[in-house]
């Protein structure tokens, strides 16, 4: 609102389009998008330490389901309280059950803003796989547990989800284990310590070869987008489902390229623009669309440390003013006029 009011300063007439690229909101874009068809369920899940919560659940269409992994095992969803080697993503796949209970055929998977580094196990266990340690015994998902799993009996698998289609919403193209894996890029934002990052890396290297050759699928783990939501897109993968981009995917069902037909000026932005922003993130999406219907993009940020090139130009709010904290909505009103006149000086005025 704050931007649009700035446009609006500078003489033009806002149109608010939302984005997202599979993390937090992706739910709420995709479901304004789809319309008055649209509507949430709420199911009872377990939240990413096993504590009971609703969970929304989306439909698109009456075949059509969204589930946000955020909306049930959610970084969000734990406040200051980080348990990184606790931390399952079982209620996610307890969603996506939910949504084969609803007699989904299509399920759009968004698994931005994980709290779990567990390869997926909790998903896999929600969806009736049998993760099984030395002894036989199922183990308790979790990202400690996966050093302990020895076996994954995938026979179990809700058979529903072979006759449905799954796309895996990623927001990053990173593979499961390694040095540009889920647990050393990912895990220490979910509160993991060195070592804690050195146990999960190892255990996701465990886990990748054994769900590997059940799946007789030997180099998913490297897939690009396998390590997001701490290598929840991999589990997924193996049980067949396609892992896309996910702002490719909301602007594609929003409709972005047609409302880039009807508009003079983009503006778009994040927190912070840097390297990640062009792996996958939704800025960098839109400036491509913007590119490609010849309208110029303009991104507004916090703070602005790498990728000014895949923009007309970007503004920061960090370089505005003091303290950005303090003035965020009369500088995001600032950034907005400045951004109207800077992209489109070269345009004709509007009315």
């Amino acid at each position: 609102m704050c931007l649009g009011r700035g446009v609006s300063d500078a003489g033009w007439r806002p149109l608010r389009f939302p984005v997202a690229d599979g993390g937090d909101g992706t739910l709420d874009v995709l479901l304004e998008a789809a319309g008055a068809g649209a509507r949430v369920e709420r199911v009872p899940v377990h939240g990413p330490l096993g504590r009971l919560r609703l969970a929304r659940l989306g439909w698109l269409e009456p075949q059509v389901a969204v589930v946000e992994l955020a909306e049930a095992a959610g970084l969000r969803l734990l406040g200051a309280r980080r348990e990184p080697l606790r931390s399952s993503s079982l209620g996610a796949g307890e969603l996506i059950r939910a949504a084969l209970d609803g007699g989904a055929k299509r399920i759009i998977v968004g698994v931005g803003g994980s709290a779990s580094t567990d390869g997926g196990a909790g998903i896999l266990h929600a969806l009736g796989a049998r993760l099984l340690d030395e002894g036989g015994r199922q183990v308790r998902p979790s990202g400690d547990a996966l050093r302990r799993i020895a076996a994954v009996d995938l026979t179990t698998v809700d058979p529903r989800l072979g006759r449905c289609r799954v796309e895996v919403a990623v927001d990053v193209r990173s593979p499961l284990h390694g040095p540009d894996g889920a647990a050393c890029v990912f895990a220490p934002q979910k509160g993991a310590n060195g070592h804690q990052v050195e146990l999960l890396d190892a255990g996701l290297r465990q886990f990748a070869g054994i769900l590997e050759r059940a799946v007789r699928k030997p180099a998913l783990h490297s897939r690009p987008g396998a390590g997001a939501a701490g290598g929840a897109a991999f589990a997924l993968a193996a049980l067949g489902a396609r892992l896309v981009g996910g702002a490719a995917l909301v602007c594609e069902e929003a409709g972005l390229d047609r409302v880039l037909e009807t508009v003079a000026l983009v503006i778009t932005g994040e927190g912070r623009l840097d390297s990640q922003t062009a792996a996958g993130k939704a800025p960098a999406e839109v400036a491509e669309r913007a590119r490609r219907a010849g309208v110029p993009c303009v991104a507004v940020c916090g703070t602005v440390a790498a990728g000014e090139e895949l923009f007309t130009a970007t503004i920061a709010l960090d370089r505005l003013g003091p303290d950005p904290r303090r003035h965020v909505r009369s500088l995001l009103r600032r950034a907005g006029a400045a951004a109207a006149r800077t992209g489109a000086e070269d345009l004709p005025r509007p009315g």
